[in-house]
């Protein structure tokens, strides 16, 4: 057996920092930032904004400078000009973190999709941008697909085995080693390991790709027996669909657009796959294929824009629409262009998705500006028709129909969530920065600020709802969660005093949050008394004192406490109608008792927040604190 010489290794790692010094730089900086948002998860909310715009940027930085890096490479460009062209690719990347802010703006989030797809588009073509390329540019991209499989195979074996390590560690020697250690592990592996091996197996020789013919013949009966199989049955599915809409003269239904959607990536995944053997007299069906592919794709086409425009009509733009739109744009360019151009050249495909994904980002043509203008005509134009709209700003509504004022609801919902709340300024009389700075400092029914930005956006929706007058067809919704099921009730349940807790009796105390999480574990050691308390699933709690073991079903304590709800009456709380029921109980009807051999244990619930289905058994825990109390016999 030979084993790998640490000199080669040491020589390779030299090779990678040398040759993509911006790229190992931005892997680093995205690396501690994804190790300090998970030290600060659930501590400091405004801290952890930073750190995802921190590794939203280094993020798109890697892949900018490596597009920039390979570009560079294929055009000879002496290392200092190669510096000075990463340094401005560097910079335009750093900007971006002051634009990126998702903890106000959920778009932002889009946006880095939208960006990072364009970059790794850019990586895809950066390397052969000169004419008589085609071939290079396949053998690379084929290269790069193949060198990626086999890094995250390695990557996700290092990691198995470290982790493993570690667990064998915590059961044998009782080391203490949390569950966040996992995650930062993975960190460390997926930002460094991970980038550093793939940028190791980057071709740099471009020329030598271009005249590279071969091909793996796995590859032609994979494209040849699985993925045309499936285009054909997508198309032989979705002509037949759109005969029966042509008899029946019904509109087409919304999956239909996922449907065509589907066929166009394995049509043309297929045709990218075998691009290369087409020419061989063997082959020759391959052309017939892709001609055949491209006339079909029309009518689909036909049927997506008819099925995209009545959602469009009725509904309006949303950003979905706006993409699933912008796709069907794309599609039929590339249709017409490979039915219309002796050319064929495939590297279209990127270069053109990468500028329609470009376009899609900022500006007034944008998905985000284009989506909002289309919802803000929906909603004036529900104030104008019910005399609502003044000038030119939109009032209190004495009078309308229900199915006016719950479109007028999901839109302001809509606009509200996508945008924040000064969207509808020049709308409103009532100056929106004040009511939002007023809102933000609202606590909660504990007593707390609202630091979520979904806690704070549901104060927003209610207020604005409540301005406008539609309160009445908000219905009992609980925002960004599943209130909107009429099956299901929302709860919220609280101890007498959820600040004190009497431990009179008892030897210790474990506080216990985010019980509503699955799989989660903490282990402690108290006086020669290993302890780990593990959820199981959400509601279900397990405490392991040494070789002792305490099952608590919070589930089924809430579920036969609500089956009596008539008896919780005394205890209900005040509160708005669009608000959930709150009761605060005394701490009995919170807890229950567990005793092992050795020990007695108590579970304390202080407050839990829930979903009831009709037959009173909790079908969502939301949120749920408490306390462990615990005494040796």
């Amino acid at each position: 057996m030979t084993f790998p010489s640490l000199k080669n290794l040491q020589q390779s790692v030299s090779r990678v920092l040398k040759r993509f010094p911006f790229e190992i730089l931005f892997a680093f900086v995205a690396t501690l930032a994804a190790i300090a948002y998970i030290e600060l998860e659930s501590l400091n909310y405004l801290k952890e904004s930073w750190c995802k715009r921190v590794m939203m940027t280094a993020a798109l930085g890697l892949v900018i400078s490596l597009a920039t890096t390979l570009f560079c490479e294929s055009r000879s460009i002496k290392t200092p000009q190669r510096l000075i062209y990463n340094s401005i690719a560097a910079l335009l990347t750093a900007v971006l973190f002051f634009t990126f802010n998702p903890l106000i703006n959920a778009a932002d989030l889009i946006r880095f999709f939208l960006l990072i797809l364009a970059g790794h588009l850019l990586v895809a073509f950066a390397a052969f941008t000169k004419a008589g390329t085609i071939q290079g540019f396949w053998q690379f991209n084929k290269t790069l697909f193949l060198h990626f499989s086999t890094t995250a195979l390695y990557s996700a074996a290092l990691y198995a085995g470290i982790a493993a390590a570690i667990g064998a560690m915590n059961f044998l020697f009782s080391a203490d080693f949390k569950y966040d250690t996992f995650y930062i592990l993975w960190v460390c592996i997926t930002g460094i390991f991970n980038t550093v091996f793939f940028l190791s197996g980057v071709p740099d020789n471009f020329s030598k790709l271009n005249q590279d013919f071969s091909y793996p013949k796995g590859l032609k009966i994979f494209t040849q027996y699985v993925l045309i199989p499936l285009a054909t049955i997508y198309v032989v599915i979705l002509l037949a669909y759109e005969i029966k809409i042509l008899v029946q003269w019904r509109l087409p239904k919304g999956l239909v657009s996922y449907l065509i959607l589907g066929y166009a990536v394995f049509g043309i995944l297929s045709l990218l796959l075998i691009f290369p053997i087409r020419e061989k007299q063997e082959n020759k069906w391959i052309k017939t294929f892709a001609r055949t592919f491209y006339f079909l794709m029309l009518p689909l086409l036909f049927l997506l824009f008819v099925a995209l425009g009545t959602r469009v009509a009725d509904y309006g733009l949303t950003e979905p629409r706006y993409f699933l739109t912008l796709l069907a744009s794309w599609l039929l360019f590339i249709t017409l262009y490979f039915l219309l151009s002796k050319k064929q050249n495939i590297k279209i495909i990127p270069i053109s998705l990468c500028l329609f994904t470009l376009v899609s980002i900022y500006g007034p043509q944008s998905a985000f500006s284009v989506s909002t203008y289309s919802q803000k005509t929906i909603l004036l134009r529900i104030f104008k028709d019910n005399h609502a709209f003044q000038d030119g700003k939109l009032v209190r509504i004495n009078k309308i129909s229900k199915k006016d004022g719950e479109k007028a609801v999901a839109t302001l919902e809509y606009l509200i969530s996508h945008n924040d709340f000064e969207v509808l300024q020049p709308y409103v009389t009532q100056n929106l920065k004040v009511a939002s700075d007023s809102l933000s400092k609202v606590k909660d029914s504990y007593g707390h600020l609202r630091t979520s930005r979904y806690d704070i956006l549901d104060q927003k929706m209610k207020w604005m709802i409540s301005y406008f007058g539609l309160k009445k067809f908000s219905g009992n919704r609980f925002y960004f969660d599943r209130g909107d099921q009429q099956e299901e009730k929302h709860y919220i349940l609280n101890t007498s005093e959820p600040e004190i807790t009497v431990v009179t009796g008892y030897d210790f105390m474990i506080d216990q949050a985010n019980i509503n999480y699955e799989d989660t574990h903490n282990h402690y050691v108290i006086d020669k008394i290993s302890i780990d308390t593990e959820n199981k699933k959400a509601g279900i709690l397990q405490v392991r004192l040494n070789n002792d073991t305490a099952v608590f079903n919070v589930n089924e304590l809430i579920s036969d406490l609500m089956k009596e709800e008539s008896k919780l009456k005394p205890y209900l709380q005040k509160s708005n109608r669009d608000d959930p029921p709150e009761y605060n109980l005394p701490s009995s009807l919170l807890s229950f008792t567990k005793k092992t051999k050795n020990f007695r244990v108590m579970f304390k619930i202080n407050s839990i927040r829930f979903s009831l289905d009709k037959s009173k058994k909790i079908s969502l825990l939301n949120y749920a604190t408490g306390v462990y109390l615990i005494k040796k016999r």
